[in-house]
């Protein structure tokens, strides 16, 4: 394999020139952004999908325009809705300048993390009791409308871990209660449905039945990680019953299709890393068996059926409808998450991630430095979406940075063992 010649030393200097140069760039282009959803957000995206979901004949001329559009003029999305700030970018931004600030002790980027950190206080969904967060606009979806304000799971756990991530390395009791509350909404708000006599499958909203495995996977490891932080078994026990779902979804080959209704039953990049991270991250924290098993049967799958003839992330497996672009931005900064939390323990994972370090590094960085958002059949889509790539690569790449700079684990895959120093803290009015 010759694809991957950069020394380790050049590649962690240039990493870090990546992210300097990424964080200049961000504070010269604003918070704000197009989306991925973009062609769909507005008033007649929304009813051109509507329509596509309802009648595939008549929708398919509707959103010809967009998905042209997505395909050869990508800056065309400003024609279809505005720029807007998303919860699970914030949530990202947070962790990755956190990361440097590990990384390099510089104050300011500790500083920009907690920004965030305020940020996402503000923008958390109004109509409930509890902290949780969504998209800011009205998503269409094959079983609905998703209205703005409403909680995703696929959301939450991000802010939680990006809250967590800060707490514990400046321990203030505001934050600790903003992790319970949103422990308390994952609890309360986000539904189980019993699919078995150890296994439930939960919401994806507060308002839907599930059946989206990496739906239950996010939840399954935001419980994991609450039952150590605040020493609370049932936590675990809710948790274990998700864990469960995912488990006893793994398809044979070691994949796991989108989700368990016999219909969204695509296997595609990110989401996969989405449920093998959970995994990690569990097993990191309650040293599950199953989870051990899963996960080499996942990356067996995953390594062979999820990259191209070059070793670098091809979007599907198996594909739901035609794909307009060749690589995406969102599938490397997940490739790489997934390869910085198990390659000690599957060797292969390093060399993928050399590999895709060094490509994104050549070949995904604009001069203003943002990344391309997308290599399409013909050409690039350079618009920066934070939600679509951009926060995720920016930690990505800063959690790569701190483990070469001699971080072993993500604080969240401690062992409660490494939380004792403070009991108090975490067990106290909370244990319950």
């Amino acid at each position: 394999d010759e694809s991957s010649t950069m020394q380790p030393g050049h590649r962690d200097a240039g990493v870090s020139t990546v992210l300097t140069n990424f964080a200049q760039w961000l504070s010269r282009y604003g918070e704000t952004s197009w989306d991925h959803q973009s062609f769909f957000a507005g008033a007649a995206g929304r009813r051109a999908k509507s329509l596509y979901y309802s009648s595939r004949f008549a929708g398919a001329a509707a959103v010809a325009p967009m998905i042209f559009c997505e395909a050869f003029v990508p800056h065309a999305r400003r024609l279809f809705h505005h720029r807007i700030r998303l919860p699970i970018a914030d949530a990202h931004y947070a962790m990755g300048f956190t990361f440097l600030y590990q990384a390099t002790q510089d104050s300011r980027y500790f500083e920009r993390a907690v920004h965030f950190l305020e940020v996402l206080k503000s923008t958390r969904c109004p109509r409930f009791a509890d902290y949780c967060w969504g998209y800011p606009f009205d998503w269409i979806t094959r079983g609905g409308t998703v209205k703005e304000g409403t909680p995703l799971i696929t959301t939450t756990p991000y802010v939680y871990e990006a809250f967590l991530q800060l707490y514990q390395i400046d321990p203030r009791e505001e934050w600790l209660e903003i992790l319970h509350s949103i422990v308390q909404h994952v609890c309360n708000d986000i539904k189980d449905f019993d699919v078995g006599p150890n296994a439930s499958r939960c919401s994806y909203t507060p308002d839907d039945t599930g059946g989206v495995i990496n739906a239950a996977a996010y939840r399954a490891f935001l419980l994991t990680s609450a039952s150590q932080v605040f020493n609370n078994d049932t936590y675990w026990r809710r948790a274990e019953r998700n864990l469960n779902f995912v488990l006893e979804n793994q398809s044979p080959d070691g994949s796991w299709r989108y989700a368990a209704d016999g219909v969204r039953d695509f296997v595609d990049h990110f989401h996969t890393c989405f449920v093998m991270k959970a995994l990690a991250k569990i097993q990191g924290l309650a040293s599950h068996d199953g989870c051990e098993r899963a996960l080499q049967r996942g990356i067996e799958y995953y390594l062979q059926d999820l990259f191209d003839s070059e070793g670098l992330p091809k979007p599907f497996s198996r594909a739901p409808r035609l794909t307009v672009y060749k690589h995406e931005l969102y599938d490397y900064a997940e490739c790489i998450n997934l390869c910085l939390l198990l390659r000690h323990r599957f060797l292969r994972l390093e060399r993928t991630l050399e590999r895709v370090i060094d490509q994104v590094t050549r070949d995904w960085i604009k001069r203003d430095g943002s990344f391309r958002s997308r290599r399409l059949h013909y050409g690039w889509d350079n618009v920066p979406m934070h939600r679509w790539g951009q926060s995720q690569m920016f930690r990505s790449l800063a959690f790569y940075l701190w483990q070469e700079q001699g971080g072993n684990r993500t604080n969240l895959e401690r062992r409660s063992s490494d939380l004792e120093d403070r009991p108090a803290a975490y067990a106290g009015t909370y244990a319950h």
